[in-house]
């Protein structure tokens, strides 16, 4: 089985059980840590999933949160597929799954 990995990202709902409901709450606290964000780069990180970010940002928000990094990120299969067996039979064909016919111009 071949797997695809992703992650929700939750911030978001951290900040929130702490009282912290603006994004901009974030800024001071992260200058206190020594990382230095603007309003903006704030934003980005706490209402999307970040793909990249410093281990020293990482750090400062789970100091600021009192959380672990295991409280940020859930890892989750976003994807799974099964590989074929020797026989050629992959099983059923996945719901999400349509054939496709191919028409030549001029033929029915």
């Amino acid at each position: 089985m071949i797997k695809k990995m992703g992650y929700e990202w939750h911030l978001r709902r951290l900040m929130a059980e702490r009282g912290m409901f603006q994004t901009s709450d974030l800024v001071p606290l992260l200058a206190e840590c020594g990382v230095t964000l603007s309003r903006e780069q704030v934003f980005r990180l706490v209402t999307q999933p970040p793909q990249r970010m410093s281990m020293d940002t990482f750090v400062a928000l789970c100091e600021i949160l009192q959380c672990t990094p295991n409280d940020l990120i859930e890892p989750i299969v976003v994807n799974a597929q099964a590989r074929k067996a020797a026989d050629g039979d992959s099983g059923p064909i996945p719901l999400s799954a349509r054939r496709t016919v191919v028409r030549r111009p001029g033929r029915p």
